[in-house]
Protein backbone atom coordinates (compact mmCIF):
# COMPACT_ATOMS: atom_id res chain seq x y z
CA UNK A 1 0.00 0.00 0.00
CA UNK A 2 1.44 3.19 -1.06
CA UNK A 3 2.01 5.95 2.29
CA UNK A 4 0.80 9.56 2.17
CA UNK A 5 3.19 12.15 1.17
CA UNK A 6 4.52 13.35 4.31
CA UNK A 7 2.77 17.47 5.08
CA UNK A 8 4.57 20.41 4.44
CA UNK A 9 5.69 21.56 7.94
CA UNK A 10 4.84 25.20 8.56
CA UNK A 11 5.73 27.48 11.64
CA UNK A 12 3.66 30.57 13.06
CA UNK A 13 5.73 32.60 14.88
CA UNK A 14 3.32 34.47 17.47
CA UNK A 15 5.02 37.35 19.92
CA UNK A 16 2.12 36.03 22.41
CA UNK A 17 1.45 32.45 23.53
CA UNK A 18 -0.95 31.05 25.92
CA UNK A 19 -0.32 32.42 28.73
CA UNK A 20 -0.89 36.20 27.15
CA UNK A 21 -4.71 35.53 26.87
CA UNK A 22 -5.02 38.17 23.38
CA UNK A 23 -6.20 38.28 20.58
CA UNK A 24 -2.91 37.67 18.38
CA UNK A 25 -2.26 33.88 20.53
CA UNK A 26 -5.97 32.68 19.23
CA UNK A 27 -5.38 33.61 16.05
CA UNK A 28 -2.22 31.65 16.09
CA UNK A 29 -3.86 28.81 18.08
CA UNK A 30 -6.77 28.68 15.58
CA UNK A 31 -5.04 28.83 12.47
CA UNK A 32 -2.96 25.96 13.43
CA UNK A 33 -6.45 24.46 13.94
CA UNK A 34 -7.42 25.36 10.82
CA UNK A 35 -4.01 24.19 8.84
CA UNK A 36 -4.09 20.84 10.91
CA UNK A 37 -5.09 18.84 7.71
CA UNK A 38 -2.56 20.92 5.56
CA UNK A 39 0.53 21.12 7.27
CA UNK A 40 2.26 19.89 10.45
CA UNK A 41 2.38 23.33 11.94
CA UNK A 42 3.45 24.49 15.59
CA UNK A 43 3.91 27.90 17.19
CA UNK A 44 6.06 29.41 18.37
CA UNK A 45 7.11 32.76 19.75
CA UNK A 46 10.63 33.33 17.99
CA UNK A 47 12.59 31.65 14.51
CA UNK A 48 14.68 29.85 13.88
CA UNK A 49 14.66 27.29 17.14
CA UNK A 50 15.15 23.59 17.07
CA UNK A 51 13.14 22.29 14.15
CA UNK A 52 13.96 24.96 12.19
CA UNK A 53 15.59 23.50 9.36
CA UNK A 54 12.88 21.93 8.14
CA UNK A 55 10.35 24.54 7.82
CA UNK A 56 8.85 25.19 4.37
CA UNK A 57 6.53 28.47 5.24
CA UNK A 58 6.14 31.11 7.72
CA UNK A 59 3.01 32.82 8.99
CA UNK A 60 4.42 35.56 11.44
CA UNK A 61 2.37 37.44 13.49
CA UNK A 62 3.28 41.42 14.11
CA UNK A 63 5.89 43.40 11.99
CA UNK A 64 7.76 45.08 14.62
CA UNK A 65 7.75 42.09 17.55
CA UNK A 66 8.11 39.55 14.58
CA UNK A 67 10.69 41.63 12.75
CA UNK A 68 14.05 39.14 14.41
CA UNK A 69 12.40 36.00 13.04
CA UNK A 70 11.31 37.63 9.75
CA UNK A 71 14.58 38.28 8.85
CA UNK A 72 16.19 35.02 9.65
CA UNK A 73 12.83 33.24 7.91
CA UNK A 74 14.69 35.37 4.52
CA UNK A 75 18.13 35.09 5.10
CA UNK A 76 17.55 31.23 5.19
CA UNK A 77 14.82 31.35 2.23
CA UNK A 78 16.12 33.55 -0.39
CA UNK A 79 12.13 34.19 -1.71
CA UNK A 80 8.71 32.46 -1.13
CA UNK A 81 7.01 30.91 1.86
CA UNK A 82 6.60 34.09 3.84
CA UNK A 83 3.62 35.75 5.37
CA UNK A 84 3.25 38.86 7.55
CA UNK A 85 -0.01 38.99 9.48
CA UNK A 86 -0.56 42.61 10.54
CA UNK A 87 -2.18 43.90 14.11
CA UNK A 88 -3.40 47.42 15.01
CA UNK A 89 -0.14 48.70 16.43
CA UNK A 90 1.42 47.37 13.80
CA UNK A 91 -0.58 49.23 10.61
CA UNK A 92 -1.20 52.52 12.34
CA UNK A 93 1.69 52.72 14.38
CA UNK A 94 4.81 50.84 14.19
CA UNK A 95 5.12 50.66 10.11
CA UNK A 96 5.05 54.27 10.16
CA UNK A 97 7.77 55.00 12.96
CA UNK A 98 9.71 51.72 13.70
CA UNK A 99 12.59 50.36 11.19
CA UNK A 100 12.95 46.97 11.80
CA UNK A 101 8.42 46.84 11.35
CA UNK A 102 9.13 48.99 8.22
CA UNK A 103 11.91 45.97 6.60
CA UNK A 104 9.11 43.24 7.68
CA UNK A 105 6.89 44.37 5.51
CA UNK A 106 9.28 44.31 2.56
CA UNK A 107 10.59 40.80 3.49
CA UNK A 108 7.63 39.46 3.54
CA UNK A 109 5.43 37.74 0.20
CA UNK A 110 1.89 37.96 1.12
CA UNK A 111 0.83 41.21 3.82
CA UNK A 112 -2.25 39.84 5.88
CA UNK A 113 -4.84 42.43 7.61
CA UNK A 114 -7.75 41.56 9.44
CA UNK A 115 -10.28 44.07 8.18
CA UNK A 116 -11.09 45.58 5.05
CA UNK A 117 -9.68 49.28 5.62
CA UNK A 118 -6.26 47.45 6.41
CA UNK A 119 -4.82 48.07 2.75
CA UNK A 120 -5.36 51.51 2.86
CA UNK A 121 -2.58 51.91 5.99
CA UNK A 122 0.33 50.24 3.88
CA UNK A 123 2.77 51.86 1.55
CA UNK A 124 0.92 52.10 -2.22
CA UNK A 125 3.73 50.54 -3.30
CA UNK A 126 2.92 47.66 -0.99
CA UNK A 127 -0.95 47.27 -1.62
CA UNK A 128 -0.51 44.54 -3.73
CA UNK A 129 0.50 41.93 -1.37
CA UNK A 130 -2.07 42.79 0.34
CA UNK A 131 -4.78 40.20 1.25
CA UNK A 132 -7.30 40.23 3.47
CA UNK A 133 -8.55 37.39 5.98
CA UNK A 134 -11.38 37.98 8.43
CA UNK A 135 -10.78 36.26 11.86
CA UNK A 136 -13.99 34.50 12.49
CA UNK A 137 -15.82 32.58 15.62
CA UNK A 138 -18.24 30.03 16.80
CA UNK A 139 -21.55 31.17 17.04
CA UNK A 140 -23.78 31.47 20.31
CA UNK A 141 -27.18 31.58 20.40
CA UNK A 142 -28.90 35.14 21.43
CA UNK A 143 -30.35 35.01 24.85
CA UNK A 144 -33.27 36.94 26.79
CA UNK A 145 -32.39 40.02 28.41
CA UNK A 146 -34.12 41.65 31.10
CA UNK A 147 -35.76 44.91 30.56
CA UNK A 148 -35.24 46.40 34.19
CA UNK A 149 -32.31 48.12 33.02
CA UNK A 150 -29.18 48.29 30.26
CA UNK A 151 -25.89 46.42 30.66
CA UNK A 152 -22.95 47.56 28.64
CA UNK A 153 -19.89 45.65 29.03
CA UNK A 154 -16.30 45.95 27.22
CA UNK A 155 -13.73 43.52 27.18
CA UNK A 156 -9.78 45.05 26.73
CA UNK A 157 -6.89 44.90 28.99
CA UNK A 158 -6.18 48.35 30.75
CA UNK A 159 -3.59 49.67 28.46
CA UNK A 160 -4.05 52.87 26.29
CA UNK A 161 -4.26 51.32 23.36
CA UNK A 162 -8.14 50.18 24.42
CA UNK A 163 -8.65 53.85 25.38
CA UNK A 164 -10.54 52.48 29.18
CA UNK A 165 -10.47 56.32 29.93
CA UNK A 166 -13.16 57.06 27.45
CA UNK A 167 -15.58 54.24 29.36
CA UNK A 168 -14.45 55.70 33.04
CA UNK A 169 -15.50 59.50 32.05
CA UNK A 170 -18.86 57.55 30.54
CA UNK A 171 -19.66 55.55 33.95
CA UNK A 172 -19.22 59.41 35.69
CA UNK A 173 -21.24 61.05 32.96
CA UNK A 174 -24.13 58.57 33.69
CA UNK A 175 -23.76 58.16 37.16
CA UNK A 176 -27.20 58.81 37.98
CA UNK A 177 -28.69 56.85 35.31
CA UNK A 178 -28.97 53.79 37.56
CA UNK A 179 -30.82 51.95 34.83
CA UNK A 180 -27.50 51.61 33.04
CA UNK A 181 -24.95 49.14 34.15
CA UNK A 182 -21.39 49.39 33.05
CA UNK A 183 -18.89 46.45 33.50
CA UNK A 184 -15.47 45.92 31.97
CA UNK A 185 -13.24 43.04 31.93
CA UNK A 186 -9.28 43.52 31.72
CA UNK A 187 -6.36 42.58 32.99
CA UNK A 188 -4.68 45.45 34.64
CA UNK A 189 -1.30 46.17 32.27
CA UNK A 190 -1.13 49.69 33.39
CA UNK A 191 -1.43 50.77 37.08
CA UNK A 192 -2.03 53.94 36.53
CA UNK A 193 -5.18 52.93 34.64
CA UNK A 194 -6.39 49.97 37.33
CA UNK A 195 -5.65 52.99 39.81
CA UNK A 196 -8.48 54.98 37.53
CA UNK A 197 -10.57 51.87 37.38
CA UNK A 198 -10.56 51.32 41.32
CA UNK A 199 -11.34 55.38 41.63
CA UNK A 200 -13.96 54.83 39.30
CA UNK A 201 -15.99 51.63 40.72
CA UNK A 202 -15.91 54.15 44.12
CA UNK A 203 -17.36 57.25 42.71
CA UNK A 204 -19.93 55.23 40.55
CA UNK A 205 -22.25 52.73 41.60
CA UNK A 206 -23.23 51.77 37.65
CA UNK A 207 -19.27 50.92 36.95
CA UNK A 208 -17.81 47.13 37.48
CA UNK A 209 -14.08 46.48 36.47
CA UNK A 210 -14.01 42.74 36.73
CA UNK A 211 -10.41 42.04 36.20
CA UNK A 212 -9.18 39.56 33.56
CA UNK A 213 -11.49 36.80 33.30
CA UNK A 214 -10.73 33.10 31.12
CA UNK A 215 -11.86 33.33 27.66
CA UNK A 216 -15.30 31.17 28.22
CA UNK A 217 -16.31 33.51 30.99
CA UNK A 218 -15.97 36.28 28.85
CA UNK A 219 -17.67 34.76 26.12
CA UNK A 220 -20.77 33.89 28.44
CA UNK A 221 -20.69 37.40 29.98
CA UNK A 222 -20.48 39.37 25.97
CA UNK A 223 -23.96 36.62 25.28
CA UNK A 224 -25.71 37.93 28.53
CA UNK A 225 -25.00 41.90 27.90
CA UNK A 226 -27.51 44.08 26.07
CA UNK A 227 -24.25 45.85 24.14
CA UNK A 228 -20.95 45.65 23.86
CA UNK A 229 -18.57 48.75 24.08
CA UNK A 230 -15.35 48.78 22.14
CA UNK A 231 -13.71 52.37 22.81
CA UNK A 232 -9.78 51.59 21.29
CA UNK A 233 -7.84 53.97 19.84
CA UNK A 234 -6.35 51.58 17.04
CA UNK A 235 -7.50 47.93 15.88
CA UNK A 236 -6.29 45.85 13.55
CA UNK A 237 -9.31 43.39 13.66
CA UNK A 238 -10.84 43.12 17.03
CA UNK A 239 -11.90 39.00 17.95
CA UNK A 240 -14.19 40.65 21.27
CA UNK A 241 -15.97 42.57 18.34
CA UNK A 242 -17.08 39.42 15.92
CA UNK A 243 -17.34 37.54 19.40
CA UNK A 244 -20.09 39.71 19.99
CA UNK A 245 -21.66 40.37 16.64
CA UNK A 246 -21.50 36.36 16.45
CA UNK A 247 -23.67 35.97 20.01
CA UNK A 248 -26.05 38.10 18.87
CA UNK A 249 -24.77 41.22 21.31
CA UNK A 250 -24.59 44.70 19.39
CA UNK A 251 -21.69 46.88 19.85
CA UNK A 252 -21.11 50.46 19.98
CA UNK A 253 -17.51 51.29 19.15
CA UNK A 254 -15.12 54.42 18.35
CA UNK A 255 -15.26 55.39 15.19
CA UNK A 256 -11.31 53.81 13.90
CA UNK A 257 -11.03 52.01 10.68
CA UNK A 258 -10.19 48.80 12.35
CA UNK A 259 -13.90 48.97 14.17
CA UNK A 260 -15.12 50.33 10.80
CA UNK A 261 -13.45 47.71 8.67
CA UNK A 262 -15.16 45.23 10.64
CA UNK A 263 -18.72 46.62 10.92
CA UNK A 264 -18.87 48.82 7.76
CA UNK A 265 -18.76 52.45 7.18
CA UNK A 266 -22.88 52.44 7.43
CA UNK A 267 -23.25 51.01 10.87
CA UNK A 268 -24.82 52.83 13.37
CA UNK A 269 -23.18 52.54 16.27
CA UNK A 270 -20.32 54.17 16.68
CA UNK A 271 -19.15 57.12 19.33
CA UNK A 272 -15.62 59.79 18.20
CA UNK A 273 -12.65 57.88 19.32
CA UNK A 274 -12.21 59.30 23.04
CA UNK A 275 -15.35 61.07 23.19
CA UNK A 276 -17.07 59.69 26.45
CA UNK A 277 -19.72 62.18 26.26
CA UNK A 278 -20.92 60.72 22.78
CA UNK A 279 -20.48 57.31 24.37
CA UNK A 280 -22.54 58.13 26.91
CA UNK A 281 -25.44 59.61 25.02
CA UNK A 282 -25.83 56.74 22.82
CA UNK A 283 -25.97 54.44 25.56
CA UNK A 284 -28.64 56.60 27.19
CA UNK A 285 -30.44 56.36 23.37
CA UNK A 286 -30.02 52.49 23.77
CA UNK A 287 -31.54 52.16 27.06
CA UNK A 288 -34.35 54.67 25.70
CA UNK A 289 -35.26 52.22 22.97
CA UNK A 290 -35.58 49.03 24.51
CA UNK A 291 -38.03 47.05 23.74
CA UNK A 292 -38.47 49.06 20.80
CA UNK A 293 -38.90 46.93 17.24
CA UNK A 294 -37.68 50.21 15.37
CA UNK A 295 -35.38 51.73 17.82
CA UNK A 296 -31.57 51.91 17.67
CA UNK A 297 -30.74 49.24 19.81
CA UNK A 298 -32.89 46.87 17.45
CA UNK A 299 -31.30 48.51 14.11
CA UNK A 300 -27.46 47.57 15.91
CA UNK A 301 -28.69 43.68 16.28
CA UNK A 302 -30.15 43.71 12.57
CA UNK A 303 -26.40 45.22 11.32
CA UNK A 304 -24.96 43.04 13.57
CA UNK A 305 -26.64 39.96 12.56
CA UNK A 306 -26.12 40.65 8.83
CA UNK A 307 -22.97 40.83 9.79
CA UNK A 308 -22.39 37.85 11.64
CA UNK A 309 -21.91 35.99 8.54
CA UNK A 310 -18.42 37.31 7.78
CA UNK A 311 -17.12 35.59 10.96
CA UNK A 312 -18.03 32.24 9.60
CA UNK A 313 -14.82 29.69 10.71
CA UNK A 314 -15.52 27.74 7.51
CA UNK A 315 -14.62 30.99 5.65
CA UNK A 316 -11.44 32.01 7.28
CA UNK A 317 -10.86 28.58 7.29
CA UNK A 318 -10.62 28.65 3.38
CA UNK A 319 -8.93 31.68 3.55
CA UNK A 320 -6.24 30.63 5.28
CA UNK A 321 -5.74 27.34 3.70
CA UNK A 322 -5.10 28.84 0.53
CA UNK A 323 -2.73 31.34 1.54
CA UNK A 324 -0.50 28.42 2.78
CA UNK A 325 -1.04 27.03 -0.95
CA UNK A 326 -0.10 30.42 -2.17
CA UNK A 327 2.91 30.33 0.35
CA UNK A 328 4.07 27.20 -0.08
CA UNK A 329 3.95 27.98 -4.12
CA UNK A 330 6.07 30.84 -3.87
CA UNK A 331 8.83 28.75 -1.81
CA UNK A 332 8.51 26.21 -4.42
CA UNK A 333 9.64 28.20 -7.05
CA UNK A 334 12.08 30.43 -5.27
CA UNK A 335 14.06 27.93 -3.80
CA UNK A 336 16.66 28.45 -1.13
Amino acid sequence: MSRSPPLPQLVIVSPALAAANNGNWRTARRWQRFLAPEASTRVVSQWPEAFAADDQAMLALHARRSAPSVAAWRAAHRVGGLALILTGTDLYHDIHHDAAAQAALHLADALVVLQELGPLALPADLRARARIIFQSTSRRRSVPKTGRYLCALMVGHLRDEKSPETLFAAARALAAHDDIRLEHIGDALDPRLAAAAVATMAACANYRWLGGQPHAATRRRIQHAHLLVHASRLEGGAHVLMEAVCSGTPVIASAIDGNIGMLGKDYAGYFACGDAPGLAALLVRCRASQGQTDGVLAELAAQCQRRAERFAPASEQAAVRQLLADLLGSAAIGGR
